[in-house]
């Protein structure tokens, strides 16, 4: 237990007699005697609350919940506000600015006297950059989230985020939606603040973080307007003030173990791909290596148990009153680490020892799964050298084993500008490629691979076709949709060279993308292939295309990656005049 003088805050407070001055008084001027600080653990609060981020309104209130418990326990709550990364509002996409994030508060740590930080996150990508920053900034942290939003109701029907916007807007483009209709689902959709309500990316990710160990057990998915979530919040404010005292930081949770049980519990979940990426990048900040095909591996042995959308029928209030994360976990406890250390202080083995389902058509039993053969597959073959993955579990079966002809666009507004015309010519056997929407290619790797139904197959009646792009896709999105191809079209990779009227063929049993065209004529347009010219020359995005990893290093920048032992141990600032 660190003693009053071993804090690292007692560096700014009570080192050196004229800085210690200066820093008592600048927290005098903000109304706190030395009696209220002074031998205290300090605790940062980073909120990522925003009015520019529907997903995270609730912060603020939940941040004052976190400063009663830090109180309460005897610790100095000192709250904070980094870039918020909201998904509706942020173009091209929060990806883009995830690793920004990420920067924005490992530096904040760094620079300040903070002895151990409440994450406070809730929208998809505040969730994984807050975590990429504690693991590299490895002081005493633990994350809260703001939980998944309240369900509205169109003529009887639940409306579950993003899956039900984009089932309808196929109505929609498919004529068979008045205007009316749409603008009273609207209406329907905006139902309260919180994120997602499926098990889109926001809920997964918050998800993990309790699988991973950095979450209170049974606190991700109580939802946004539940009066638990206060308590939660209460709670987890006394929790980091132990934390600190305990000296238990990120690097004895954030294991290669834990990210095992993650993984693990990502397949049982049936959740986003994006969390692949992201749970790549996290591990990546504590200088472990997660191979793409480790997902593959797993999946074949995991069962796939939560009947949720966007892959099943459910919302978020019904998976949390079925039981939530730790139900889950318990019900593939054999295939778990039991033995990871979380932030409980306990084992996860501990933490999941009374947890179970208490709704079977939520979280089913293993006998019975969701579906047979794993959530995800990795793809590889020519066309994807480093990998590609597809969501089998939102995937239509009749097309995992499909060879058709290839339609291109060379780029998002291309795909835009011809989907829905008539002189499209596709049919049901078509693959929609989609190329340049990668890391590097727009940039920021968006959320842009669901390339869309065709109109004209719509109106006669087609849901689905193999779609291929080197982008992501929504957690709440579906379709037999192969996302992430790696390496990326804008830095050269195979997906560059396919061209209209080529076959490509997916069979996901045997995990095989194949370019059906002949290596010499794949070496001439190589030969003849110039790499996109971007229109970023300065700025934050001309440092994301210089320096970001593709997608099966997850995207973080090279440079954040530690390369050594001596490279993961974080550098604290010299505290000296400013």
């Amino acid at each position: 237990m660190p003693t009053a003088s071993a804090l690292r805050s007692s560096q700014w407070f009570a080192g050196r007699e004229e800085l210690a001055f200066q820093n008592r008084s600048s927290l005098r001027s903000m109304g706190l005697n030395p009696d209220d600080f002074a031998g205290k653990p300090v605790i940062g609060i980073a909120n990522s609350w925003s009015d520019l981020n529907n997903c995270n309104a609730n912060l603020r209130e939940l941040a004052e919940g976190v400063k009663r418990g830090v109180l309460m326990e005897g610790g100095l709550p000192l709250e904070f506000h980094s870039i918020s990364l909201g998904e509706e509002f942020m173009k091209p996409s929060a990806m883009l600015y995830r690793n920004l994030m990420a920067m924005d508060i490992e530096e904040t740590l760094r620079a300040n006297p903070i002895d151990g930080v409440v994450l406070l996150c809730n929208c998809d990508k505040t969730t994984p950059a807050q975590l990429m920053a504690a693991a590299s900034a490895d002081l005493p942290a633990i994350q809260l989230n703001g939980g998944p939003r309240a369900i509205g109701y169109w003529r009887g029907n639940p409306i579950g985020s993003g899956t039900d916007l984009w089932k309808y807007s196929d109505e929609r483009r498919a004529g068979r939606l008045s205007l009316d209709e749409w603008l009273e689902i609207e209406a329907s959709y905006g139902c309260g603040v919180g994120a997602c309500n499926t098990m889109g990316t926001a809920s997964t990710m918050t998800s993990l973080s309790e699988a991973l160990g950095m979450m209170l057990p049974g606190t991700a998915s109580i939802p946004a307007t539940d009066s638990r979530r206060m308590q939660v919040a209460t709670a987890t404010g006394r929790r980091i003030v132990q934390l600190v005292r305990e000296d238990l930081r990120p690097s004895r949770i954030l294991t290669p173990q834990a990210f095992e049980n993650a993984i693990r519990t990502l397949l049982a979940l049936g959740g986003s791909t994006n969390a692949i990426v992201h749970l790549i990048a996290m591990a990546g900040r504590r200088g472990i290596t997660i191979p793409l095909s480790r997902f593959d591996e797993l999946s074949q042995t995991t069962p796939f148990l939560v009947n949720m959308a966007p892959s099943g029928r459910h919302l978020m209030d019904a998976f949390d009153s079925a039981g939530g994360v730790s139900a889950v976990m318990a019900e593939i406890r054999d295939l778990l680490d039991l033995n990871t250390m979380t932030i409980t202080g306990r084992t996860l083995g501990d933490n999941i020892s009374r947890s179970r389902s208490f709704n079977r058509d939520v979280i089913v039993s293993r006998e019975k799964p969701v579906r047979d053969g794993g959530a995800l597959a990795v793809l590889k073959g020519n066309l994807s050298p480093s990998g590609a993955v597809i969501k089998t579990a939102a995937a239509s079966p009749k097309l995992m084993t499909h060879t058709g002809h290839a339609i291109v666009f060379r780029d998002y507004e291309e795909m835009l500008d011809r989907i829905d015309s008539p002189d499209l010519p596709v049919t049901a056997d078509s693959v929609l490629v989609l190329q340049n929407a990668g890391p590097k290619g727009v940039p920021g790797f968006p959320e842009w691979g669901s390339i869309p139904v065709p109109k004209k197959l719509l109106q006669d009646g087609v849901t689905d076709l193999v779609r291929i792009s080197d982008s992501r896709m929504s957690g709440t999105s579906y379709g037999t949709v192969v996302l992430h191809v790696t390496p990326e079209a804008a830095a050269g990779g195979t997906l560059a060279l396919v061209q209209d009227g080529d076959l490509i063929e997916l069979n996901v049993a045997e995990r095989r993308l194949q370019l059906l065209v002949d290596d010499a004529e794949l070496a001439r347009r190589r030969a003849a292939w110039q790499p996109p010219t971007s229109k970023h020359l300065r700025g934050y995005p001309k440092l994301y295309i210089d320096h970001v990893l593709q997608a099966d290093e997850g995207c973080d920048f090279d440079f954040l990656r530690p390369e050594s032992a001596e490279a993961l141990e974080f550098v604290q600032p010299i505290v000296g005049r400013s």
